[in-house]
């Protein structure tokens, strides 16, 4: 009986048990007219017409009576059936058909759990791809932002910046473009809110309102219908400082890229920080685990630098792919290719972390070559480590030279899944 009542069972099944209940009704009902019909004299006035026409007296025999009822009653039940869910459902089609929709969502529910961890835009554009594939995804978003909205709430409310996890809800947001456009509008100048963007206030309203960080993020998840859950690397409140190549040091997320110095190295304060557990448990529980793009020292690294979530990524059986950006990022990236990308990555102890490197091989013709973060075609290894699979596929945006196409980007990921080795098969294979 538990297996019947599990949610997520077939329609079929909730049909049989809705048309179970009906029959069992039906008989009820059957029974008490019975009953009244044949110990109640109703005469031949008008009641008495009534029950001739009720229970089609004038039909012969009395089993064409039953059958008839029988057809009447299932007709105006499957109308009103139809009628009903063509109302209810009429808001959320969206112009589409409901069956394609149904279909829809439940081949997302089987698509493998996928864990994405980073920050900025370069994370809330690939989610936006990504959810498109399956609806089993994870956001493990960095906290350390310490500029500009995001970094005054996180001071005066003392929680984590919201900034990056509000871009991370819209991105996977199914509801109404007007709510997604209103979740990041940006008070202009002129207010005492300038600079704020309405999401992160609701966020931080929300985290009052409810009494925690947490409850606050699976509540603005539940109001926008998001795919998938939105998780902070860490609940700690931790600043982000980075040792240049000069040996100056600079804290401060939002202070790094603007210092003008080539950076050597970044770490967290305080030293050691306790990841957020249902992030950590995410991670272990992943098929697929995908790092960046994003900013490398101030997105990517944050998280990673937590041992938490280090371990959980060593540990876990998924797939790992680490995505290089398609441009070179002021301030931190300045003349970078692929290989110093993973090259800074192994500074930081990420060395194993992932099997594959997917970068951009054909830049957009509006970006200057300088700028283009890019590897050949034709190449299949790095020089920094033979050992990583290097996949290289045209994903860089037409619309924006920075950034990445989400739709292209998440097609070549889930092709690296799908093709994967069998070693890396066995766990969804054992599912």
């Amino acid at each position: 009986m538990i297996q019947w009542l599990r949610p997520g069972l077939q329609i079929k099944r909730w049909l049989l048990l809705l048309f179970a209940g009906i029959l069992l009704c039906g008989l009820g009902v059957a029974l008490l007219l019975v009953q009244l019909y044949r110990e109640v004299d109703f005469g031949q006035g008008t009641s008495g017409r009534l029950v001739f026409w009720l229970f089609l007296e004038f039909v012969e025999p009395q089993w064409l009576r039953g059958l008839i009822l029988i057809v009447l009653s299932a007709s105006i039940f499957v109308v009103a059936l139809m009628l009903f869910n063509r109302t209810l459902l009429a808001p959320f089609a969206n112009g589409g058909r409901i069956s394609d929709i149904v279909l829809q969502r439940k081949q997302l529910q089987r698509g493998p759990k996928i864990v994405a961890i980073g920050g900025g835009h370069g994370l809330s554009t690939l989610l936006h791809g990504l959810k498109e594939h399956t609806s089993n995804l994870t956001a493990i978003v960095t906290v350390a932002d310490d500029g500009g909205s995001s970094g005054r709430l996180r001071k005066a409310f003392h929680i984590p910046a919201p900034g990056d996890i509000r871009n991370c809800i819209v991105a996977l947001a199914d509801a109404e473009p007007l709510v997604q456009e209103l979740f990041q509008y940006r008070f202009s100048e002129g207010t005492d809110l300038e600079g704020h963007s309405f999401g992160n206030l609701f966020i931080v309203a929300l985290s009052k309102i409810t009494g925690n960080f947490e409850r606050a993020l699976r509540e603005s998840s539940r109001v926008l219908a998001v795919r998938g859950q939105i998780l902070p690397s860490t609940l700690e409140d931790v600043t982000l400082s980075a040792v240049m190549a000069d040996e100056v040091m600079v804290h401060g997320e939002s202070n790094i890229p603007d210092s003008g110095r080539q950076i050597d190295r970044v770490y967290l304060q305080p030293e050691h920080i306790m990841a957020y557990p249902e992030a950590v448990a995410a991670v272990l529980d992943a098929d697929l685990i995908v790092i960046g793009p994003g900013s490398l020292y101030t997105s990517i690294l944050p998280n990673l630098l937590i041992e938490g979530i280090q371990q959980a990524v060593r540990a876990s059986d998924a797939v790992k792919v680490y995505v290089c950006n398609v441009a070179t990022q002021r301030g931190e990236t300045d003349g970078f290719e692929v290989d110093d990308h993973i090259r800074a990555l192994y500074r930081h102890g990420c060395r194993g972390l992932f099997q594959y490197v997917l970068a951009n091989s054909q830049p957009n013709a509006e970006l200057p070559s300088k700028f283009a973060v890019t590897s050949p075609p034709r190449r299949r290894q790095l020089q920094i480590d033979a050992s990583l699979h290097l996949v290289s596929a045209d994903v860089v945006s037409r619309k924006d030279a920075l950034k990445h196409d989400p739709e292209r980007l998440a097609e070549r990921i889930m092709e690296i899944y799908y093709s994967r080795p069998a070693r890396h098969s066995a766990k969804a294979e054992a599912v």
